[in-house]
């Protein structure tokens, strides 16, 4: 006589077996992408070296649920502690806004790794790379001929392959201008952008371009604060007069995130001088930061005054046409893949924070299609980008929607919960339906509600119309676009 308890028993635990292996790839796969995206941001922000040798080397470990701490592992302790006094603080911001779920960074010695001790701060370190200790490593080389051999940008950002719109096109023609043959008339140019509005990318257009016209030229790109370390590290490793002769031979001196140039009164005064000698002798200099100089913290007056001497150049948050163009534009890498229509819009309506996100929003939904064999779909954005896109909904409430589709239509507000059923009432009050949809989590019923107590069966009916006339119907399309450009601006 067969038990059938105990053999259903076995086939329930076999079941929640496959469902915690499945959930556990699942997360792997997200934490992956995550990383994906947050590496292609420290690849622009510390340069190619910096990235190959501390960040590169970087394995994802799992990630505790009950702390929030995500397990980092690096090769060595030496690694692991250069990497923890450096980079974890930005480290831990990058996956804090990556992942919801992610709240703390934990950088550990892989297990298992074979401890290295007594290392060569001036050889080489567990990777077979120099150790960043030598001052003069993260410089860019100089060859036998005085000149660099590498300038160290991102051969992907160049002016071709930047998307200009209204809100990036005077930083765009400016940073054009500062590349060309002729002497520009400002310097330094300063580029001002919020996170991810592509100022870097700008600063790596200008070095690529600037070399088109001037082949022999000696280029350098830093951050303020691998600036500074190289000033410490010199300071220490009494180089000081190598370091001034190295950066002032530049021609063109390209320094990101210039906000972190904060504290250390010798860096500023030494980058203060580097300034007035590079301008003096007709060199070219730009900074980008995400705020004004005005506005920067900690940072003396006398330098405050050189970065806005020349051109600052503001890059305004992209709108939802340079959104979408953007995203079209980088749709052309992945072809022949089919990215339906419908999903772009959804996109760049959603993700408005900032132009990184929503290229990292689209990368991460192709990567998760192409590797589960699953087609790009309305639906499979929003299971997958839950976290971009909760982070990115301002809070549009049904009264704003109702008053700006009254203001577009130039109908009372009233209409919206009248019972009149002239076509020149309900197809508003129907945009309206639809938008509160799309734009708000409130369900039909609620939604109903606040449209003169009408039943959800007529929203559900609004949405489905609406949709239905967009795809048929220019002018209604057009219509809805604007709303939207509207409501969200």
């Amino acid at each position: 006589m067969i038990r059938k308890g105990p053999q259903g028993g076995r086939k329930n635990t076999v079941k929640r077996e496959e469902y915690e292996n499945s959930m556990e790839e699942q997360e792997a796969m997200d934490l992956a992408a995550d990383w994906a995206d947050i590496c292609h941001g420290l690849r622009k922000d510390l340069g190619h070296q910096l990235f190959t040798q501390w960040i590169k080397p970087i394995q994802l470990g799992k990630l505790n649920h009950d702390t929030g701490t995500l397990d980092l592992f690096l090769p060595t302790e030496f690694s692991a502690s250069w990497v923890e006094d450096r980079y974890h603080d930005r480290l831990s911001l990058a996956w804090k806004i990556a992942s919801s779920d992610v709240r703390h960074v934990s950088i550990k010695v892989h297990p298992g790794r074979r401890k290295i001790e007594n290392i060569d701060l001036r050889g080489h370190d567990g990777f077979g790379h120099r150790a960043a200790n030598d001052a003069s490593l993260a410089m860019e080389s100089i060859g036998d001929d005085g000149f660099t051999a590498s300038v160290g940008l991102d051969p992907t950002q160049t002016f071709a392959a930047f998307v200009t719109g209204s809100t990036n096109v005077l930083a765009k023609n400016a940073a054009e201008r500062m590349a060309k043959a002729e002497k520009p008339q400002f310097s330094p140019l300063y580029l001002k952008a919020a996170t991810g509005q592509g100022k870097t990318h700008l600063l790596h257009a200008i070095g690529h371009a600037y070399l088109q016209t001037h082949p022999r030229a000696r280029i350098f790109y830093c951050s303020a604060e691998r600036f500074m370390v190289e000033f410490v590290q010199a300071l220490k490793s009494n180089e000081m007069i190598e370091f001034k002769a190295r950066l002032r031979g530049f021609d063109l001196l390209l320094v990101d995130d210039i906000q972190f140039i904060i504290g250390k009164a010798s860096a500023q005064e030494e980058l203060l001088y580097t300034i007035d000698a590079l301008l003096a002798e007709g060199k070219r200099l730009v900074f980008a930061a995400d705020r004004a100089p005005q506005a920067l913290d900690g940072v003396e007056p006398r330098l405050l005054s050189r970065l806005s001497m020349g051109l600052v150049a503001d890059i305004q948050p992209a709108d939802i046409e340079l959104r979408r163009a953007i995203l079209e534009s980088k749709l052309a890498k992945f072809a022949p893949l089919e990215v339906p229509e419908d999903v772009i819009d959804f996109l760049a309506r959603t993700v408005s924070r900032n132009v990184r996100e929503l290229v990292g929003g689209l990368n991460k939904l192709i990567a998760y299609a192409q590797l589960t064999g699953q087609e790009v779909s309305l639906q499979l954005a929003e299971e997958q980008l839950t976290d971009i896109l909760s982070a990115n909904r301002r809070r549009i409430t049904i009264d704003e929607i109702q008053r700006t589709v009254c203001q577009f239509y130039r109908i009372d507000r009233s209409e919206m919960s009248s019972k009149r059923r002239a076509r020149a009432v309900v197809r508003p009050r129907q945009v309206a339906m639809y938008l509160a949809k799309v734009l708000t989590p409130r369900s039909y019923p609620e939604i109903g509600r606040k449209f003169g107590g009408r039943d959800h069966s007529t929203v559900i009916h609004a949405v489905r119309l609406i949709e239905d006339l967009r795809q048929r119907d220019a002018d209604m399309d057009g219509d809805v676009r604007s709303l939207l450009r509207q409501l969200e601006s």
